[in-house]
């Protein structure tokens, strides 16, 4: 996978959050075969199967059976197979994303996509379609993301900041900030957060629901 995302901060918790987010998955050269992509244009979304390459414990302690999701504060602990939490006895990812485009005219075979919550150079595993009829369950219960769903902040971005970034960038950037990147126990406004996206690190700080930016920075510029 190939994205804008170079860092995991600012990456969405779920894939979808920020439809205008895009990516390309750029098939191995053992699997860039335009004949296995034949009948996947006609469906609108597909599941992605990806490994949590870069979420890797450090303690050596490998995986815990209790974990706590940051958007309940970061104290409450759920069973890790009640969560999405990267910290998995096996790490596997599963994003539901949009399919804008199949290139399987080309070598590499690629296809497009957009609504990702992937880091650049995340390994695929698999894709397969999305099937409405089996796939979506309208009944399904929400557990304790029902407490966290609705979870949005206003963004103040000043117009010359604004201005730092090309102009197809200005929706995107804003709706990633949006959706909040900041770990759900992370509540002081003096704090000066920053997200690493498409070349450039912007640098925003939270108060009372409110993100405002405060710098965008070219990384050509840091050196």
């Amino acid at each position: 996978m190939h994205t804008d995302f170079a860092d995991k901060f600012g990456i969405p918790r779920q894939s979808g959050l920020v439809p205008e987010l895009r990516g390309r998955i750029v098939f191995a050269s053992a699997y860039s075969r335009p004949d296995a992509l034949r009948g996947l244009e006609a469906f609108s979304h597909i599941w992605l199967l990806w490994d949590f390459s870069e979420a890797k414990k450090s303690d050596g302690k490998g995986w815990s059976a209790t974990v706590r999701p940051p958007r309940l504060g970061g104290n409450r602990r759920m069973g890790v197979f009640a969560t999405r939490s990267p910290f998995r006895p096996n790490p596997i990812g599963l994003s539901c994303v949009k399919l804008e485009a199949v290139y399987a005219d080309r070598q590499p075979v690629e296809l497009e996509v957009s609504g990702i919550d992937l880091l650049d150079g995340t390994p695929i595993f698999d894709i397969k379609p999305y099937i409405p009829f089996a796939d979506c369950h309208p009944d399904a219960t929400e557990g304790y993301t029902a407490e966290t769903k609705q979870h949005w902040l206003e963004v103040v971005f000043p117009d010359a900041l604004l201005a730092a970034l090309p102009m197809e960038l200005h929706t995107v950037v804003t709706a990633i900030l949006a959706q909040d990147p900041r770990p759900g126990y992370a509540d002081d406004p003096e704090r000066l957060y920053g997200i690493v996206y498409a070349g450039y690190d912007i640098k925003f700080t939270v108060a009372d629901g409110v993100l405002t930016v405060c710098a965008v920075v070219p990384l050509s510029e840091k050196g």
